[in-house]
């Protein structure tokens, strides 16, 4: 009994390291079809578009000038249009990550790793388990701005959570 608990256990330890990989099976599949909605229970779009939305209000804040109690006016002119710009760079995030630029960009970097392979499988340099629950996938070689796609597990699939370049 202890022999067939360790086999079955065995077993789903092997299928749960698959799991990701036949997911990454079908992202290829939903790739290859025109329509970027194929891909719309492989993508989670709000946690894509929240990922870059925290890149851009890391990134306005960097070129601010420090905090001064009496700031000059050229100061807070340059504060004033870093917080529009992260405002509307947020606005704009939300109309131009869709299922189509998911598409396109993961298209692109499949191009971009190595067109000759094919298909997203061809473009992985490599794909592995970051934690139990987070599954990171490049495309390209370290160094040759490769494209990283993270897959996390939610609601009992994985899902395209973000993408950077």
């Amino acid at each position: 009994m202890a022999r067939f608990l360790g086999l079955l256990l065995l077993l789903a330890v092997v299928a749960y390291g698959l799991w990701p990989y036949y997911s990454l099976f079908r992202l290829n599949h939903a790739l290859q079809a025109s329509d970027a909605e194929a891909l719309a229970p492989l993508v989670d779009l709000a946690a894509i578009q929240s990922h870059y939305k925290s890149r851009i209000g890391d990134s306005a804040g960097s070129f601010l000038p420090p905090r001064q109690e009496q700031p000059s006016d050229a100061d807070q002119v340059i504060r004033w249009l870093a917080d529009n710009l992260k405002q509307l760079g947020v606005a704009a995030l939300d109309q131009a990550i869709t299922l189509d630029w998911v598409r396109a960009r993961l298209l692109a970097a499949g191009q971009r790793a190595d067109a000759e392979r094919g298909g997203v499988f061809g473009a992985i340099d490599f794909a592995f388990f970051e934690s139990w629950d987070r599954f990171v996938v490049r495309f390209g070689e370290l160094g040759r701005n490769p494209t990283f796609v993270i897959l996390s597990l939610e609601g009992g699939a994985w899902r395209i959570t973000d993408i950077t370049h």
